[in-house]
């Protein structure tokens, strides 16, 4: 990819607009009757668009390798996720409001189920209520608020999500996960990845301990994962390097905070159902000029192992979304995912993820509906990087100048 300085320098501010929708985890993998969520799914509406786009798969970080979402989406908003690797632990704090510190660490936490010998036997406690999570925090919180002379803040975030905040002096975000990834087994022990995080992972530790102390009793939350420890990076804005006035509109709070760190602004959504996102997107169209929908649960059906939820999200994206964002008439759509979650596979997977751009500047390619495959062996733009997608939404929308004599 060339650098974000380089297109900084192409940079031409005008009125044009961008959307790009995100599903979440949308890639997928064949079942038992040889189709993908998206090839099963009926879209009549995504498929007259691929008609007239330009498409290909992308690769969220790299081939063969399996991205968070952090990662995914930083690289759809055009940063290398290498380069800025961000743990979610401060993401998810920026995405409640929080107003973390530069010297904070942050995890993010799951609550879970552990079995009486301490293994974990569901890493997201059956996906317990909002409510529930604000409950078994707030209890959190009463009885632990400090461990050698550091600061703990311990959040409710949403579902089975909070986050924990560790304030004071001498700390890194150098911290490896406790999250095992996988059930049966025991959870991991944080430990520091450089020497100066030794302090910081002997508190997490005791945290741990105390806190599975105090929720012992609870069912099915009586334990905790903690991943993604994290500082507040200092990244560029999107506005300074792309020249646009960007805004999010996502509905989970980790994905605001993503937003929040590349400098979008944030459109409060008034309740959970993507009809509530197209109003809030069409209700601010007129005051920004990039707009990033998030569609969150083709994700969490894709972990769940849930095939025709997934299908049925799908289907309901196309038949109450596209036709919205089309009555919008934008410069350029974009259709992507930060990366698959194949349901046979019941979590993130290293398979690349179909990209659509819709604009009256593409040159369509062979593409003729919306489909891993269609797109893998038809798409124009062939197999490339997910960070190079946020040039060729600029250059559709005629917002990069031409380079050289």
């Amino acid at each position: 990819m060339i650098t974000q300085q380089f297109i900084k320098k192409l940079v031409v501010k005008n009125g044009n607009k961008i959307i790009l929708l995100v599903m979440d985890g949308i890639g997928g993998l064949p079942n038992e009757f040889g189709k993908t969520e998206i090839e099963a799914a009926y879209t009549p509406n995504l498929d007259d668009i691929v008609k007239d786009s330009i498409t290909g798969i992308a690769d969220p970080v790299s081939l063969g390798i399996t991205p968070g979402s952090g990662p995914g989406h930083l690289a759809i908003f055009g940063y290398d996720p290498i380069e800025w690797e961000i743990g979610r632990g401060v993401l998810a704090a920026l995405g409640i409001g929080f107003p973390i510190k530069k010297s904070d660490v942050a995890a993010r936490g799951n609550f879970a189920t552990f079995d009486e010998n301490g293994r974990v036997i569901d890493r997201r406690a059956g996906r317990i209520p909002t409510e529930l999570c604000k409950k078994l925090t707030e209890k959190i919180r009463k009885n632990i608020n400090e461990i050698d002379g550091i600061k703990i803040f311990v959040e409710p975030v949403m579902d089975y999500r909070f986050v924990v905040i560790f304030r004071g002096e001498g700390l890194s975000g150098e911290v490896s996960d406790t999250d095992p990834q996988i059930t049966g087994v025991l959870p991991l022990k944080a430990t520091a990845l450089k020497k100066e995080a030794e302090k910081t992972a002997g508190i997490v530790n005791k945290f741990i301990e105390r806190v599975i102390e105090t929720i012992k009793d609870e069912h099915p939350a009586n334990g905790i994962l903690l991943r993604g420890f994290s500082e507040y990076p200092d990244i560029p804005k999107m506005s300074e390097v792309y020249g646009l006035n960007p805004a999010a509109i996502a509905t989970y709070p980790m994905y605001k905070g993503l937003a929040k760190l590349v400098g979008m602004n944030i459109l409060e959504v008034n309740g959970m159902e993507i009809e509530n996102e197209v109003e809030t997107l069409k209700k601010n169209y007129d005051k920004f000029d990039f707009f990033y929908f998030h569609v969150k649960k083709t994700d969490s059906y894709g972990e769940d192992g849930n095939f025709d939820a997934k299908v049925h999200l799908i289907e309901e994206v196309d038949r109450k979304v596209i036709p919205e964002l089309l009555s919008l008439k934008p410069s350029v759509l974009a259709i992507t995912g930060d990366h698959s979650t194949p349901s046979v596979m019941k979590q993130h997977s290293f398979h690349g993820v179909p990209f659509v751009l819709y604009s009256k500047n593409a040159r369509p390619d062979r593409a003729e509906y919306f489909s891993e495959r269609e797109i893998g062996t038809k798409g124009g733009l062939g197999r490339f990087e997910a960070k190079n997608e946020i040039v060729l939404m600029l250059s559709h929308a005629m917002k990069l100048k031409k380079f050289g004599a």
